[in-house]
Order: structure tokens, then C-alpha cells, then sequence
């Protein structure tokens, strides 16, 4: 794959009818658009998301539209490279990682919202990261448990500070769908559903190690630590089918 240019859309390939765009380099993509005030939603596409798309008309148009879906999960990687398609995982916690150091290089000018998570793990997560970046500006935090006027009031202090960056951890659908319905509040910023990062920022959870990463393994370790993820798990093999009687 050869680099893209900011202001192109970039490659773009199907995945069950879901798009999944491959760069060489996403963070290196998104920094450069966040140079240039290009907002955008990132969608760190899985195997989960993909079988809940198909039972969500909402959640699938949110995926449509974002400027940027990449491969976060095993079965979408693998499923494009039975394609022939050359591509790696790019894992959406390393990809809000980078964007996290960047934007402490660039410090006030790129202030940082960090929205979901129980009462007090994004503040937590955000708290851990200015003590790693110092030049790092956190615009806000809020947990993901706000009444509806509590919300509303969320809403108008995005409007009125309009970070560059906005971290959304939900939980999948929920963050794709609230990204999607609120983004033209800030629209300069990129936003990016995080899932369950802030817990492991905040340290209330660990990623799987190297090996299962590196093995196509990493849902298992998550078993692992969340027993009650199991019915949730039953995507994986129902997205196995589906690839294989599409193929």
C-alpha cells in the first residue's frame, strides 16, 4: 500500500458489506488531518461490531459514514487477508495511544476530551496521561453514566471548548451511535470509540500479553478477565460463518 494523501479518501475494501479503510499508517494519517483541522470519526472495526451491524441499521450507517474504519480485530484481519488484501491489525487503543502522545507535543492547541468508563475511571485514564505527557491538555472528563440533563450539559461544554481530540468509551454500540449524532458539535475534532480503554489506563485491567496479540488471541485473554463477555463471544464464530458463505 502506498501513502495516502490526507485530503483522499483512503483505500477502501468490504468486509460482510462494512467498510474497513488500509493505510500504511493511520495514526500518521489522522495526525496529519488533525494538522489541518479535518475532523473525522474513527471506527475500530471488529468481528462483534461487524454481527451487530448486521442486526443494527443505525449502527451500520454510523460505520458507513466515519472517514476512517480500521482493523482492530483478529477475524476482520484475517477475513481481508483470505482476500488477498496485504494488511496488519491495527489495535484502536495503540492508535488513540499515538494520537495521545502527539497531542502532548502540541499541548493547548490540541486539548483532549475523555468521555465514558465508570464514576471516575476517565478521569483516572486522563490523569495517568498528563502524568506520562506533561504537555498533554485535557480539555474535560466525564464518566458514561449521565442523566439526560447531565448529558445536555455535556453536550454544551463540548460546543463550547471544541477539543481536537475526542476519546468515546461507551462501549460498542453505544459510542458509534453517539459519536455519529453528535460530531457536528465539534467539528474539527477526530472522535474514536475507545471500548474499555480507560479501564486499562486507569489500571483497572491489563491488554492481553504480546503472545496473544501477536496469535489472534486477544479475545480470549478478555474471556478471561470477563467471564460474563461470553454470550457476546458467540459473534465470533456466527462472523466465521458468515465470511466463510460469503467467500
Amino acid at each position: 500500500m502506498q501513502k495516502q494523501v490526507v485530503t483522499e479518501a483512503p483505500q477502501r475494501f468490504s468486509v460482510l458489506g462494512l467498510p474497513v479503510h488500509l493505510l500504511d499508517d493511520y495514526p500518521g494519517w489522522l495526525i496529519e488531518r488533525l494538522k489541518r483541522r479535518m475532523g473525522g470519526h474513527v471506527v475500530t472495526l471488529n468481528a462483534e461490531m461487524t454481527v451487530q451491524a448486521e442486526q443494527n441499521a443505525n449502527l451500520a450507517d454510523a460505520i458507513a459514514q466515519a472517514e476512517l474504519v480500521i482493523p482492530d480485530g483478529s477475524g476482520v484481519v484475517l477475513y481481508l487477508r483470505f482476500q488477498g488484501k496485504q494488511v496488519q491489525r491495527c489495535p484502536g487503543i495503540e492508535l488513540a495511544e499515538s494520537l495521545l502522545w502527539q497531542a502532548g507535543q502540541m499541548g493547548k492547541s490540541w486539548p483532549v476530551f475523555f468521555y465514558g468508563g465508570a464514576p471516575g475511571v476517565a478521569q483516572e485514564a486522563a490523569e495517568m496521561w498528563q502524568r506520562r505527557v506533561p504537555g498533554l491538555a485535557i480539555a474535560r472528563t466525564a464518566h458514561g453514566y449521565l442523566s439526560p440533563q447531565e448529558e445536555q450539559q455535556l453536550l454544551q461544554t463540548l460546543q463550547d471548548l471544541q477539543p481536537r481530540l475526542i476519546l468515546v468509551g461507551l462501549g460498542v454500540p453505544r459510542q458509534e451511535l453517539w459519536i455519529a449524532q453528535n460530531r457536528h458539535l465539534c467539528p474539527h475534532a477526530t472522535w474514536i470509540g475507545v471500548g474499555g480503554s480507560f479501564d486499562i489506563w486507569a489500571g483497572n485491567k491489563s491488554r492481553a500479553p504480546a503472545w496473544f496479540r501477536n496469535n489472534h488471541l486477544e479475545w480470549l485473554y478478555r474471556l478471561y478477565q470477563e467471564p460474563w463477555r461470553w454470550r457476546r463471544m458467540l459473534a465470533l464464530p456466527l462472523f466465521a460463518w458468515r465470511a466463510l458463505i460469503r467467500s
